[in-house]
């Protein structure tokens, strides 16, 4: 080992401590405090006479100080400094301090690509690409937007809407959420798309072409801005009312809505040149030519994310709003089309006799009952035909359709579509309403009795189409036989064409394009088919 004497003297005489007893006294290695004596962080006191080192009771401090400013992070160099007293502790913290600010903003821009590569699957070209893209500096993101607004717009007059829209650039924080790192991305993806550049451009110049003042207007501008949103409210907050009431869009409900709303529009129309003279087709016609093209879904996302990136509240969405109320202008491009379009249907010879349409209604029932009853709650949760209802939903809805054209019958309409109609016991709910119907059908005279510009007959047929296109859903959805009574579907056919062909066949509307069917399908199969369904990708509903 060596003479451990210094200067003739022991080193415990001296009050000194070897390596190894530094080692115990502070925890470290032995082999860890020699690296660190070596880079000056604490270097010996004295050495033996042999050369071992030796420390004094100031070298434990500096190590307890090391070691905590090596957990922080810091480097030897600037632990070096700071034992050794050549810079103070707090100057090298702040200094600390913001490297680290630094590393954490790279590391959680890391994350955010790293989340929202996950997100969506991305390739490994993707995933470099997301990552330089996360990385440009604010000028390099505005250049991105910038070229993107110039290609799409560039060459147009200059209008109030197209400065608004070049106004908006993308401000993300120096630190930003993963939230808005994502958005970036997505924006970053967006722009390249051809779609929405020409969306931007055909909205661009729609406004400069029927704006109310040039861009050097300010006040005829403002004045337009103020009244484009008071007609906007008005109609989103009256297509919502309309909605929550369970009015159809493209139904004659629907007219008196759509009339408000062009009372309210036309009057700003005029700031423009346009002065039809009243509400008619060509009034509604630039209505809806005006919502379809400010509805543009890559549009409307290109501002959504922006607002993402800024840190702005995100609008609420109206788009469901939006579409019912374009739905509504094409059931009604004027005053009163959907309704005298009905009137001449329902003025047409039956096609199953009057008579005999209680008692086929009846039949219908019963072959639903069959369905409902072999539906077990466990089944409640299950995916249907119907665009967004799961098995209990079209089960109220059946439950709710016998109620209500038993309540039309009756004289005594009802409003209650939003509530609950099943209870507790799904099969005893519809067997109660399939009853109520059937004694409102059964009532002498009904049939030939007039509701409105329709024979009772009328009121029975619906519901029997009702039974039929939703008794075919819950079989699809439950996995039994979807052929419901043949011969009433076959024969009711040509009726369900004759009220429901003019429709429009869209997002807002009460069906969906009406899908191919090949040769042999069944009646049922084709009347769900005309209505929308698609009666064989559906047979398995996952």
């Amino acid at each position: 080992m060596g003479d451990p004497r210094v200067g003739g003297v022991r080193a415990e005489e001296t009050g000194m401590l070897t390596i190894g007893e530094l080692a115990r006294r502070t925890g470290l290695s032995v082999k860890l405090i020699r690296h660190w004596s070596d880079l000056g962080v604490v270097p010996p006191a004295a050495r033996t006479a042999a050369g071992y080192r030796l420390y004094d009771d100031e070298a434990v401090a500096r190590l307890e100080l090391a070691r905590t400013l090596r957990e922080l992070g810091l480097g030897m160099a600037a632990i070096r400094d700071v034992v050794t007293r050549e810079r103070g502790l707090p100057e090298v913290a702040a200094v600390h301090a913001d490297a680290l600010e630094a590393l954490i903003r790279t590391l959680r821009l890391r994350q955010a690509v790293l989340r929202s590569a996950h997100a969506r699957r991305s390739t490994t070209e993707e995933l470099t690409q997301m990552t330089r893209l996360a990385r440009l500096s604010a000028a390099e993101r505005n250049t991105i937007v910038e070229e993107f607004l110039a290609e799409a717009m560039g060459d147009l007059e200059p209008s109030a809407y197209r400065e608004g829209i070049l106004a908006v650039m993308p401000d993300m924080p120096d630190e930003p959420t993963a939230e808005q790192v994502d958005a970036w991305i997505q924006l970053a993806g967006l722009v390249r798309d051809p779609a929405l550049r020409a969306a931007m451009r055909r909205m661009a110049a729609y406004a400069a072409e029927h704006a109310a003042g040039g861009p050097g207007d300010a006040e005829a501008n403002a004045r337009g801005e103020a009244e484009a949103r008071r007609v906007a409210e008005l109609w989103v907050r009256l297509a919502g009312e309309a909605m929550a009431a369970g009015v159809p869009a493209d139904s004659p409900a629907a007219d008196p809505v759509v009339a408000e709303i062009v009372a309210a529009w036309l009057p700003g129309q005029a700031a423009g040149g346009f002065a039809p003279g009243g509400d008619g087709a060509e009034a509604r016609l630039r209505l809806l030519e005006q919502l379809e093209m400010a509805a543009d879904a890559a549009a409307e996302r290109y501002w959504r994310l922006m607002c993402v990136i800024n840190g702005s509240p995100e609008p609420p969405s109206i788009a469901a709003e939006g579409r019912w109320l374009t739905t509504a202008l094409r059931a009604n491009p004027e005053p009163r089309a959907r309704a005298a379009s009905i009137e001449a249907t329902l003025a047409q010879d039956a096609a199953i006799d009057p008579s005999l349409m209680p008692e086929v209604c009846a039949r219908v029932l019963a072959e639903v009952d069959v369905l409902v009853a072999a539906v077990s709650p466990g089944r409640f949760g299950d995916l249907t035909p119907c665009d967004g209802w799961d098995v209990r939903k079209l089960l109220d809805h059946i439950v709710y359709e016998n109620l209500m054209w038993a309540s039309l019958a009756v004289g005594t309409p009802r409003a209650d579509h939003d509530a609950d109609h099943l209870g507790d016991d799904h099969v005893e709910a519809f067997r109660a309403a399939a009853r109520e119907s059937l004694a409102a059908f059964r009532r002498p005279g009904m049939t030939e009795r007039m509701y409105g510009p329709a024979p009772g007959w009328r009121l029975i047929e619906q519901l029997v189409i009702e039974m039929l296109v939703h008794g075919w859903d819950l079989a699809v959805a439950t996995g039994r036989s979807a052929d419901l009574a043949p011969d009433v579907a076959e024969a009711i056919l040509p009726s369900v064409r004759a009220i429901y062909g003019d429709l429009p066949r869209t997002p807002g509307g009460s069906f969906a394009p009406e899908r191919p069917v090949p040769p042999g399908a069944s009646p049922a199969d084709r009347l769900a088919a005309y209505l929308g369904r698609d009666a064989w990708n559906l047979r398995r509903l996952e």
